[in-house]
């Protein structure tokens, strides 16, 4: 623990916050809006976060849960968390306006499922029901596709050829969690194929290695991060796993003051889903308390992705 000057120490996670995929989502909404003029229509929140969904309706984003609800050949945005082929064509039957923000690696897992399905082999999912990237993932089948969220599926899973198999994953999930259930997977049918390089995105695993760091110095950690985003929850797991409370929270108001309760050292991380502006909030509420902050290292993100070609031109 830290000598301290002042009444609490601050150590904030690195990396943090916005990924690529989010960046590149959240622009394409904006971009869209500039282009055509609102209404654009987004089909499930772009991105898991209340913040980020409240400023794009401010400017006239209107979020829907299916394509009925949105006028034909209307402007419409597919979330960073990707969709079934269903749902393509039905956007393109209504003769909408599509711009794609899926993010590039949940297109990734999108692909292998294809590759595995034209090989007529039987696939596993690894990830969480009723997650939307999850549907989409499902989706790219027909039929022939199995979801594995835990050990117990593994064990009651009913498979038609044990030795035509392949497994895939949501790009969100635990490492350490997905990595036992692949472990348990080729136990059990050695001749499983799985993806050359993992289906795990590298934010979601940079910020799962971050708050491990984290949790070694600190003794609470706020994880900034809205409840239905997957890899802040994970992030808050993994820090509960390792016997230090944790809070998953929208942004200041949410915090605690008998949290903070004979803590002296707080850890911020942030999933990948909540703006930088969020944890600079996060600090400034903790620093009634009069707090120093300090800052881990961590590895540098460079990776960005580009917009659709129609929407590039805009500056």
């Amino acid at each position: 623990m830290y000598k301290l000057e002042s009444d609490m120490q601050v150590v904030l996670a690195n990396p943090r916050g916005f990924c690529a995929g989010v960046d590149r989502a959240i622009e394409i909404v904006e971009r869209a809006l500039e282009r055509y003029g609102a209404p654009v229509y987004v089909r499930h929140e772009v991105v898991h976060n209340q913040f980020v969904v409240e400023g794009l309706r401010k400017k006239g984003a209107i979020f829907v849960d299916e394509l009925d609800e949105i006028p034909e050949k209307a402007t419409v945005v597919f979330s960073a968390h990707g969709v079934s082929r269903a749902v393509r064509a039905d956007a393109e039957k209504r003769g909408l306006n599509v711009f794609d923000a899926t993010c590039p690696l949940v297109t990734k897992v999108h692909s292998e499922v294809r590759k595995y399905r034209h090989q007529k082999l039987e696939i596993l999912l690894i990830g969480h029901a009723g997650h939307p990237e999850v549907e989409g993932t499902m989706g790219q089948m027909d039929r022939g596709i199995h979801l594995i969220e835990n050990l117990q599926d593994v064990e009651n899973l009913q498979v038609q050829d044990p030795e035509k198999l392949a497994y895939v994953t949501q790009t969100t999930l635990s490492v350490d969690d997905t990595a036992t259930i692949v472990r348990a997977l080729r136990a059990r049918f050695p001749k499983i194929e799985g993806p050359r390089k993992s289906d795990i995105c590298y934010a979601t695993q940079n910020r799962q290695d971050g708050i491990k760091k984290l949790v070694e110095k600190c003794d609470i950690v706020l994880v900034v991060g809205s409840s239905n985003s997957s890899n802040s929850n994970r992030l808050r797991e993994i820090a509960e796993a390792r016997n230090v409370p944790a809070y998953l929270i929208d942004g200041p108001d949410e915090i605690e003051g008998c949290w903070l309760d004979g803590k002296t050292c707080v850890g911020i991380t942030a999933g990948a889903s909540a703006p930088e502006s969020l944890v600079i909030q996060v600090v400034e509420k903790l620093n009634e308390r009069r707090v120093t902050v300090m800052e881990l290292e961590g590895p540098t993100e460079k990776i960005s992705f580009p917009l659709p070609a129609k929407l590039r031109s805009i500056s």
